[in-house]
């Protein structure tokens, strides 16, 4: 199975076009707007088999599959944490899809939302085989910044449900060592930034592969380079 995840920086109607090329079987998107409530007929076509969430029509999560993929909604309490979509794709697996936002309190703005969101969801994603993978907004090397929670202690509670990010096992590089930024803020080439994960689990670490999308095709675009992952075998 192909998912690709990216933040496509609004206006996905005119952009879900150029994901086909990366051969996905599901995407997860991030500041997507809601299929339903668009009047683009070709993305509401495209948008059949999708789930989305989001306070603001425009700019929300998406997770869109193939028609012949069964997504599952699964009823997690979010508890006001932003923004969190799991599903049970085939019955067999759980992908959560993550955009951390900010929030007014710093130490629980961005990755400190997803901290909290696994401190309340941590049996029920060990229970399942389960992927996490979107645009956690967050990179080791701001750890300093946070006082009670940081990348390094969320890197750490998905390892101990039995996840690992797939892009540091197969460039076998440290958190915060990153060679591939995801994104590009203000789409300036001098200010590369690694904040896009996929942690999967453990066993399928060695059969599953990642790659990072090229500036080149894809800053015209958006800030952020899709991550496509291809998972072992699993359904």
């Amino acid at each position: 199975m192909i998912i690709v995840s990216w933040n496509c920086a609004g206006a996905f109607r005119n952009k879900f076009t150029y994901l086909q090329n990366l051969l996905p079987d599901v995407c997860v998107v991030q500041e997507c707007e809601d299929p339903t409530r668009s009047a683009s007929d070709s993305y509401r076509r495209w948008s059949e088999n999708s789930l989305w969430i989001g306070n603001n029509k425009n700019r929300g999560l998406g997770i869109f599959a193939k028609p012949y993929i069964h997504l599952e909604p699964v009823v997690l309490n979010d508890d006001g944490l932003e923004t969190f979509l799991p599903c049970r794709i085939e019955g067999a697996m759980t992908l959560l899809r993550v955009w951390t936002r900010r929030r007014e309190s710093y130490d629980y703005r961005y990755i400190g939302q997803l901290w909290r969101y696994l401190n309340l969801h941590a049996e029920a994603l060990r229970s399942e085989i389960s992927i996490v993978m979107g645009d956690f907004n967050s990179n080791v090397i701001w750890d300093k910044r946070h006082a009670e929670v940081s990348h390094t202690s969320v890197v750490q509670q998905l390892s101990n449900i039995g996840l690992e990010s797939l892009y540091h096992y197969a460039q076998s590089v440290p958190q915060g060592k990153e060679r591939d930024a995801t994104l590009f803020l203000q789409r300036n080439l001098k200010k590369p930034y690694h904040i896009d994960y996929a942690f999967i689990p453990k066993n399928l670490l060695t059969s599953s592969t990642i790659e990072i999308g090229e500036s080149q095709t894809w800053l015209k675009y958006s800030d952020h380079m899709p991550v496509r992952v291809k998972i072992g075998t699993v359904l």
